[in-house]
């Protein structure tokens, strides 16, 4: 498990007891790169913890290690062009006014601020929060904590449903992007996931559940790629296997697509849903891992 400060979505869950991981492959095959590819782009973009889903499919799949990490970075990319070509008018759109259109810049300044606050908090305490809460009990209790979040969240607004006051991304206030950002820095925790605790924080505010999630996926770019940069930065220099270019390209793609449909099926789900499945994904998963922990086939420690 690695420590960085861009470690945020959906920070990575325990690992498998060693004794059911089989011996780690060199290279994956098209097979394991493609599957590991689809994980990646399905989970990225809701709120459940993608890292975490990789790191247990890698370890069902036989492909850990040095390698694997940097597998799992470069197929991030393929989450960032599935955003950029979902927004590729409005992102188009922003560069080009910047000049000109407050609009614009107004939206350029919101991602921006958004993406303070996760950048500098993850440079000053990643390796305390690495230290002290990368273990499986604290994974399992921020799986329950954000559920019960995103359910009191999903309560209040069915409650008072015309209390939403911004219902575009575009009436979105600075002050506002700065408070979904604080609350995506608190996606550094382990079982935090980035794009749950945006929307949620962002529904909390006032932000109808489509312009929530719009927002998240957008802001999801600038963060991602400065973690993809900084990460690449640590990479250890061993040289890539024969062959990396294929497997990476299927990974890169595999997100790419499913990313792009979950982006678009959320998005069609929430126009007439709430959060409520997710909910209970994020609880099973938490009772499952202290359900490990409790019969003694997971230690308590990774």
């Amino acid at each position: 498990m690695r420590s960085d400060p861009f470690t945020l979505c959906d920070n990575r869950g325990p690992l498998p007891s060693p004794n059911l991981r089989s011996p780690p492959l060199d290279h994956p095959s098209a097979v394991v790169a493609l599957i590991l590819g689809i994980v990646e782009g399905l989970t990225e973009f809701l709120p459940v913890s993608s890292t975490g889903h990789l790191i247990v499919a890698g370890s069902l799949l036989g492909y850990t290690g040095e390698r694997a990490k940097v597998f799992e970075i470069v197929i991030q990319a393929g989450a960032i062009l599935a955003v950029c070509w979902e927004y590729r008018v409005r992102l188009i759109g922003a560069v080009a006014g910047l000049g000109s259109n407050p609009v614009a810049r107004r939206f350029v300044l919101n991602l921006i601020v958004a993406f303070l606050p996760a950048a500098v908090l993850g440079l000053l305490f990643a390796s305390a929060i690495k230290r002290r809460l990368f273990a499986p009990v604290p994974v399992a209790l921020a799986f329950i904590v954000g559920a019960l979040i995103i359910l009191w969240v999903e309560h209040r607004r069915r409650l008072s449903p015309a209390t939403a006051r911004i219902d575009r991304v575009d009436a979105l206030r600075w002050t506002d992007a700065l408070k979904i950002g604080c609350a995506q820095a608190l996606a550094l925790i382990p079982g935090v996931s980035r794009s749950g605790i945006t929307i949620t924080a962002g529904r909390f505010l006032g932000l109808g559940r489509d312009a929530a999630a719009r927002f998240s996926f957008l802001i999801y770019t600038p963060i991602v790629l400065g973690a993809v940069l900084y990460k690449a930065a640590k990479l250890p220099g061993e040289p890539l296997p024969e062959g990396w270019q294929t497997t990476f390209l299927l990974g890169i793609t595999g997100a790419a697509i499913s990313g792009f449909a979950a982006i678009w099926g959320l998005l069609a789900y929430l126009r007439r849903h709430d959060y409520t499945p997710f909910v209970i994904y994020r609880l099973a998963v938490a009772v499952l891992i202290l359900g490990l922990i409790a019969t003694g086939a997971r230690a308590a420690t990774l």
